[in-house]
């Protein structure tokens, strides 16, 4: 009996051993990879989810961004080259994206300051979600109010080059993009200084 007590103890002993060194090897991994754990472009201070190759530059400062036309979650559809003239924020995210996730309520924020003043396009990539209603359930959940594009195919995402999500373009009066595209997520003060930017 005191053989056994003996042997499981040891055992036990053994297990405790052994979760402490996986634990001190993932924690010293985790210590040499740095703040971002996934490279996701190629530019490892870049915080976002990769969905193109990390060699894929986007659509940049200067370029005319290409049209599209997509359909709105209320129903309704939008066309970019319809609000030429005005500011516009074209932003590309996904609901299973932790960044996207994390700048939402920022954005809310800024579209219920200054939605009057610049036209706020989220584009949900949503080929990559499980369903539409998928979309639907995160916006109502949130209480989100910013117009919200459906990507059913991903096309538009491809189109745009959008190397990581969250990814941003401002783009000015003249159908321009007037500042340097953002990876990663915005904050509300980053959105109000490129709106200010704009021409």
């Amino acid at each position: 009996m005191i053989k056994k007590i003996f042997g499981i103890a040891v055992l036990v002993v053994l297990g405790i051993v052994l979760v402490i060194n996986i634990l001190d090897k993932n924690q010293a991994s985790k210590e040499t990879q740095g703040p971002n754990l996934v490279d996701v472009s190629g530019d490892t201070s870049v915080e976002g989810v990769t969905i193109v190759p990390p060699d894929s530059t986007g659509i940049s400062k200067g370029d005319n961004p290409p049209d599209f036309e997509l359909p709105l979650l209320n129903g309704e559809t939008v066309k970019l080259s319809d609000l030429k003239g005005e500011k516009v924020l074209i932003n590309f995210w996904a609901t299973w994206c932790p960044p996207c996730k994390e700048e939402m309520p920022e954005m809310q924020k800024f579209h219920e300051e200054y939605g009057d003043e610049i036209n706020i396009i989220a584009i949900n990539i949503t080929g990559s979600e499980r369903n539409k209603e998928a979309v639907q359930n995160f916006i109502d959940k949130y209480n989100y109010t910013f117009p919200v594009a459906l990507d059913m195919d991903n096309k538009i995402t491809d189109e745009y080059m959008a190397v990581t999500i969250p990814t941003s373009y401002f783009i000015g009066t003249d159908g321009v993009i007037q500042v340097d595209q953002k990876r990663g997520p915005m904050t509300y003060d980053f959105m109000v200084e490129m709106m200010n930017s704009l021409q």
